[in-house]
């Protein structure tokens, strides 16, 4: 498998930041549900939070480091009619722009008193300033707006790659997994 994209696929480190961020952001939003549920007895009540807070921040650090990839390494070939790249478009650059929106409303959530986040010991991150009271609910309430909305867009994401494999028999789906099936005698164009 190659390292970097190439015409007809994604190279591996596309496709483990690919997968690698949907298994933290499906995973936080689990937290997430879960944790907000927890009584003060129960004993994930702060352990939980802990835990999503730091792997808040690795989503926020992958995001960096995914559109960095993104703008150094070459794009496959786009797939598909030209209304659904274009939405494909819009569904991916609103997926990075509301996880951005996720981590940074996680941020300050947790650093909306002017306390900022310990991570287990080895640093802490700092808190921007103290936000005045009430402030952490309200930022807490747009983490969860957007939270919602990404795994909205995660879905129809996830709808439109099943769609490209199970009803247009087309390559995308194959090609986040790592895998570049033979080309069909068929093209693109020959199929519309």
């Amino acid at each position: 498998m190659k390292i970097r994209d190439f015409p007809d696929g994604y190279g591996l480190v596309s496709i483990l930041l690919h997968w690698g961020m949907a298994v933290l952001i499906l995973g936080l939003f689990a937290l997430g549900l879960y944790m907000v549920g927890l009584d003060y007895y129960h004993p994930w009540y702060n352990a939980a939070p802990d835990l999503h807070r730091v792997v808040g921040l690795l989503t926020g650090l992958l995001l960096l480091l995914r559109l960095a990839w993104r703008a150094a390494s070459p794009r496959p070939r786009p797939l598909g009619r030209e209304w659904e790249r274009r939405l494909a478009a819009v569904v991916h650059h609103s997926l990075y722009l509301l996880t951005a929106a996720l981590v940074a409303s996680g941020y300050l959530t947790s650093t909306a008193e002017g306390h900022g986040i310990p991570v287990y010991g080895w640093f802490e991150v700092p808190a921007l300033r103290d936000w005045g009271e009430g402030m952490e609910d309200r930022f807490g309430e747009l983490h969860e707006w957007f939270a919602w909305a990404i795994i909205a867009l995660t879905a129809l994401h996830a709808a439109a790659a099943l769609k490209h494999h199970y009803i247009d028999r087309d390559a995308t789906l194959w090609r986040m997994l790592g895998r570049v099936p033979a080309r069909r005698s068929t093209t693109e164009e020959e199929r519309r």
